[in-house]
């Protein structure tokens, strides 16, 4: 798959092309005179050689920024269109190749281009998004009614990149904990002083840390004791509080204790599956009767339980997957995640390609979907990403209100966050500029460690 343009839409254009699983050569030639542009295709596949040519306007008094925007989406919708002629085939989400289609939703909303109630007609009439994924984003902007824009408010995002064995399907950086055992104690220290950190800049910026959520990697491989130390230190007043539980073969009720009296409010343990062949396979050593068990110490505690499962797991087809959703349904948590399977490079999977079962992979999300919807559940945030089987997206569930805050705010970007921890990224957000700055912690534990102190001069520089 080779695409010649120039590099602004050469990414867009790979993205589509890789959705639609083409392998052609497509070069483009973008030709402007005045208000009008002239694109020129070249579409070449096996014995194929076609030509397209297409001409449109701008109009010149929209601003640089909008011009751009307008160009940029007229080429992505003819491209869309060729492919989709050349190989009698449509995508799900049409066009877009964002990761945030909710939030494109949104900007159009805000900027006056569309009234709310005409989303999923919006979506399907100029970025070809089938009717079900469409009528999908109205209602998840529907269920979003929780976001608050308010640049004194603000998330804390705290990252252990490390977990107990790696899954074949991870691309995260994240270390097995028997590589970096010897380094742990020694990252929580330097955790601990960005974090008293933070503190500083909240109180001087006068943030009000609203929700908090801990992630990695796999936050409950940590021991009792140092699990409680941590947390003793992140002791900001948040209404929502979130700990990344994922395996169960990590939870205990020692650590479940310790999340509690700490002021964890959520919780996530991800079965994946509920096919213990597949966990096998997949490199997750963790049995059914471990979810189980660890499902009921947790509602015992009152927390409110999220569970992910993941489409397409290597092996798996349709009637496996309708087991798995079928049993959550019986266990009933709070929120579930439905994932679809991405290809990334840095996973194992990328070169077992062989593994995959992508024939049914629409079929699953649309059967999840459905039967969630029919039992009570409301879908709340999505995001996509690269490289996801059939170009299809992640999408989280709530039932009787129990929203994830932090998912909605990190996700629409509607809020700052403040990450920290290796490879941790924040975000700060000026709602009334509608733009964003980002800064990404160094990556790696090492690292990390070694260099706290100019991290958090960085983080302090980055939140003047």
């Amino acid at each position: 798959m080779v695409i010649t343009a120039k590099d602004d839409m050469r990414l867009e254009l790979q993205s589509l092309l890789d959705f639609f699983g083409c392998d052609a050569t497509v070069e483009l030639e973008e030709i402007e005179e005045g208000d009008k542009i002239t694109n020129k295709f070249r579409f070449t596949s096996q014995d194929v050689n076609h030509f397209y040519e297409y001409t449109f306007n701008i109009d010149a008094s929209l601003t640089d920024l909008h011009k751009k925007s307008l160009r940029k989406r007229i080429t992505k919708n003819q491209f869309y269109s060729i492919l989709s002629k050349e190989l009698n085939k449509s995508l799900p989400w049409g066009s877009l190749t964002g990761v945030r289609p909710t939030k494109l939703a949104r900007d159009l909303i805000e900027y006056g281009e569309m009234k709310e109630y005409l989303v999923a007609e919006l979506l399907q009439r100029d970025y070809f998004v089938s009717k079900d994924k469409a009528e999908l984003v109205a209602n998840i902007l529907k269920n979003q009614r929780c976001i608050i824009r308010n640049d004194n408010l603000v998330d804390l995002y705290v990252n252990i990149p490390i977990c107990p064995t790696r899954c074949i399907y991870c691309s995260f950086i994240s270390s097995e904990l028997d590589k970096v055992k010897d380094m742990v104690d020694d990252y929580l220290d330097a955790l601990i002083k960005e974090i008293r950190a933070i503190k500083d800049i909240v109180k001087e910026k006068a943030y009000i840390v609203r929700t908090i959520y801990m992630g990695g990697g796999t936050p409950t491989v940590l021991s009792v004791k140092q699990l409680d130390k941590l947390l003793r230190e992140i002791n900001f007043p948040a209404t929502e509080f979130t700990v990344e539980c994922g395996r169960a073969d990590t939870i205990t009720d020692e650590k479940l204790d310790v999340l509690k009296n700490n002021g964890v409010t959520r919780i996530s343990i991800n079965p994946q599956t509920f096919c213990e062949t597949t966990l096998k396979r997949i490199g997750r050593k963790q049995k059914n009767i471990e979810v189980l068990e660890a499902y009921q110490k947790a509602l015992a505690r009152d927390f409110v339980v999220n569970m992910d499962f993941i489409a397409g797991l290597p092996g798996e087809k349709l009637g496996i997957f309708k087991r798995t959703i079928n049993t959550a349904l019986e266990l009933y948590p709070d929120n579930i995640t439905i994932h679809t399977l991405s290809l990334k490079r840095g996973s194992v999977l990328f070169d077992n390609k062989d593994l995959l079962q992508e024939k049914d992979i629409e079929k699953m999300v649309d059967y999840a979907e459905s039967t969630l919807v029919k039992n009570g559940y409301k879908p709340y945030y999505i995001y996509r990403q690269k490289h996801q089987l059939s170009g299809l997206e992640n999408v989280g569930y709530f039932r009787d209100n129990h929203v994830c805050v932090f998912n909605i705010d990190s996700m629409e970007e509607t809020n700052t966050i403040i990450g920290v921890g290796a490879n941790a990224i924040s975000k700060r957000v000026f709602n009334l500029e509608k733009r964003l700055e980002r800064q990404a912690n160094v990556k790696f534990i090492k690292d990390y460690i070694e260099r706290i102190d100019s991290t958090i001069e960085k983080k302090k520089e980055f939140f003047k």
